[in-house]
């Protein structure tokens, strides 16, 4: 649900993109060094990803006034590297195109582009890479609704995921629910039970990834010889309601199968509609609840059961 920012998140965001615009040529009146302008280099760009593109979609496309746009591909047209017509499907549609001689202009951009970008990188070591890049398809999985990323890919945990699980389950508890610190003390004892001690063989953590950025974590782990338990359903907010916490609760379902449980339960509470939903939906089936105010808030506590 969209929010009032604070004037700190105002500042915040302007102080990065006055350090940003600089940092990557943005305020030079010539595009990486080109005769072409930076809006002219992005008009370019996407009239090289097809053959021919509807001048009010492109438009739309890159929020441009209709006359500004005009006259940028009028200049194109007098520079030999576009042309524009009708649309053979409907007449009434003016579609533009590269020529030759525009796709050539294209390459040239392209090529400075990844030059330019690879330079910026190489300031950076691997891991400081990793953390830009992940950075920035954050933004952009944030400010895109358009954008569903694809499916979700799920893989094992990495070096540093563990602790990202337990960041991310106190931040959105606290957020979301108003809980106190003992949540999130009761969750550092599950994560770091499952770093310091966990059989692989009978126990797993996954991780979904969405376009290499984290979306959702959930843990299998050893109840009893017979029993396994699954812990720390995490679907971070921009990837609820994609099918995310669904394929992560069916992971664990067919590990647990596989490892040989007759029972998988979980512990949860009544406030998290949607993991609820989710488990439901997986045919586990509600076992008993009792209300409890341990995380600083009255609350009903849920165990569910689902017989493997």
């Amino acid at each position: 649900m969209a929010s009032s920012p604070s004037p700190d998140r105002v500042d915040a965001v302007r102080a990065f993109n006055r350090f940003y615009t600089p940092l990557i040529g943005l305020l030079s009146d010539r595009f990486l060094g080109t005769r072409y302008s930076l809006t002219e280099g992005r008009v370019i760009f996407e009239l090289a990803q097809r053959d021919e593109t509807e001048v009010v979609e492109l438009r739309r496309a890159l929020d441009l006034d209709p006359g500004y746009l005009s006259r940028i591909l009028g200049r194109f047209e007098d520079a030999g590297i576009a042309t524009r017509g009708r649309s053979e499907d409907d007449r009434r549609r003016q579609v533009v195109g590269l020529t030759r001689r525009g796709r050539s202009a294209f390459r040239d951009l392209d090529r400075r582009s990844g030059r330019e970008v690879g330079q910026l990188l190489r300031r950076l070591d691997d891991s400081s890479q990793e953390d830009v890049v992940r950075a920035m398809r954050s933004i952009r999985g944030a400010f895109d609704q358009r954008r569903d990323g694809g499916p979700a890919r799920l893989r094992a945990p990495r070096p540093g995921d563990l602790g990202w699980i337990l960041e991310r389950h106190g931040v959105l508890y606290a957020r979301e629910h108003g809980w106190n610190d003992r949540a999130e003390a009761l969750m550092a004892r599950v994560v770091a039970d499952f770093a310091e001690s966990h059989d692989p063989d009978r126990e797993r953590a996954w991780i979904a990834e969405v376009e290499g950025d984290r979306a959702g974590a959930v843990l299998c782990v050893a109840k009893s010889r017979r029993v396994a338990q699954l812990r720390l359903l995490l679907v971070e907010p921009r990837y609820r309601h994609r099918g995310v916490g669904t394929r992560l609760v069916d992971k664990c379902i067919r590990f647990a199968r596989a490892a040989g449980y007759r029972e998988l339960v979980l512990w949860t509470n009544d406030v998290l509609t949607d993991a609820r939903r989710i488990y439901e939906r997986a045919g586990f089936e509600l076992v008993d609840e009792e209300r409890h105010a341990t995380f600083g808030r009255p609350l009903t506590g849920q165990h569910w059961r689902l017989l493997l």
